[in-house]
């Protein structure tokens, strides 16, 4: 390659921020939140351990007790949240590493037990998503879901604000908006989950209009430079779908681009799926509308994630379970070496095991 042509570990210039290398660590829900939802005292080292990185987004977090859908989640509009999320941002920064918090509702994907006062989760409409959820350790069918009322909307949009607050308050770096994956934002957006029939529904102006509110309170809140998204076109996670998503993301696209935001992060096919579950659908003509920090994530290994940087199809590369399994991510790409199995019975839940324990190139030399 010449000198001119990008490789994933050099540095990249992100808004304020520069990363060491050009490689991402996705949010990975992993379900070991203490009471009250606040982080546990394990996730400092997690992340910590997981800080060469060029930048670490973390694992979803609820912007209120009406956002969560699967048990022991940390949420991030407390104040015993807030610091516990400190210490953790704190350890990050203090091994050079940057670091987002993901902002999280998940609309209809939820269960009676985990809403204030077992009341049924929201959606844009009253429809079942028919995927499951966590809760009393055990995966289950989530509950049906009411549609929100019209009244409702500005205050979940404050909610998001308000959350994004607290993350600065809490040391992080920027937020991420998790607007992908089958989740209040990507309900919104698909028809297959939104059939609303006011100022929020039918056209895809309609359906865009939630991400673009809840995108413009945060910016309003925090700066552009501090706020990226998560996308999802196709994946069919939590059972979502739209009868015609190239038009729709393309106006989601153009739109963001107006906005500036510090990075769009696209989840490229079905999410930790097959990256070809949607072969009519064109990823380059969003990367086309946009000319800020264009992040790809699904099933990406050295060589691809090399291609994708040296062919600008990508500034940035995420990787997710990789990352689980490899607090040494970087290294071990970097020197082309294999990687450790994931230990998926450790995924969800539990304490050390599976999380803390995973070896290093240096340690296991």
């Amino acid at each position: 390659m010449s000198a001119s042509t990008p490789t994933l570990f050099d540095s990249y210039r992100l808004g304020d921020l520069t990363l060491s290398n050009r490689i991402v660590m996705a949010p990975l829900t992993r379900n070991r939140a203490e009471a009250g939802f606040v982080p546990s005292p394990l996730a400092v080292d997690y992340y910590a351990q997981r800080a060469s990185a060029g930048l670490i987004i973390t694992e979803a977090s609820q912007i209120s007790q009406q956002g969560q859908g699967y048990q022991d989640t940390p949420g991030i509009y407390t104040e015993a949240q807030v610091a516990a999320w400190r210490k953790i941002t704190d350890a990050v920064h203090a091994k050079g590493g940057h670091i987002v918090i993901q902002l999280w509702h998940v609309g209809r994907v939820s269960h009676t037990a985990l809403q204030p006062d077992g009341a049924a989760p929201v959606a844009p409409s009253a429809i079942a998503s028919g995927s499951k959820t966590f809760v009393n350790n055990a995966f289950t069918d989530t509950s049906t879901p009411r549609a929100l009322e019209l009244s409702e909307i500005p205050g979940i949009i404050a909610d998001y604000r308000r959350a994004a607050a607290n993350a600065i308050k809490a040391g992080f770096d920027g937020v991420e908006i998790h607007a992908a994956n089958g989740y209040l934002i990507d309900q919104f957006l698909k028809d297959g989950a939104n059939t609303r029939t006011d100022a929020y529904g039918g056209s895809i102006e309609n359906r865009t209009r939630f991400l673009l509110e809840v995108t413009d309170a945060i910016v309003g809140e925090i700066g552009a430079a501090r706020t990226g998204i998560r996308l999802s076109p196709v994946s069919p996670a939590n059972g979502i779908s739209d009868s015609h998503p190239q038009p729709l993301f393309n106006h989601v696209v153009e739109e963001l681009e107006k906005r500036h935001l510090v990075y769009i992060h696209v989840v490229e096919g079905a999410t930790g799926g097959p990256r070809d579950i949607a072969p009519d659908f064109s990823f380059a003509e969003l990367r086309q509308r946009y000319t800020g920090t264009w992040m790809v994530n699904n099933g990406y290994d050295l060589d691809l994630a090399s291609q994708a940087v040296a062919d600008g199809k990508a500034d940035l590369v995420a990787f997710g379970r990789p990352f689980i399994a490899n607090p040494d991510l970087v290294e071990r790409l970097r020197r082309n070496a294999p990687w450790n199995e994931l230990d998926r019975d450790t995924l969800y839940g539990g304490g050390i095991k599976g999380y803390l324990d995973y070896p290093t190139l240096d340690s296991a030399a």
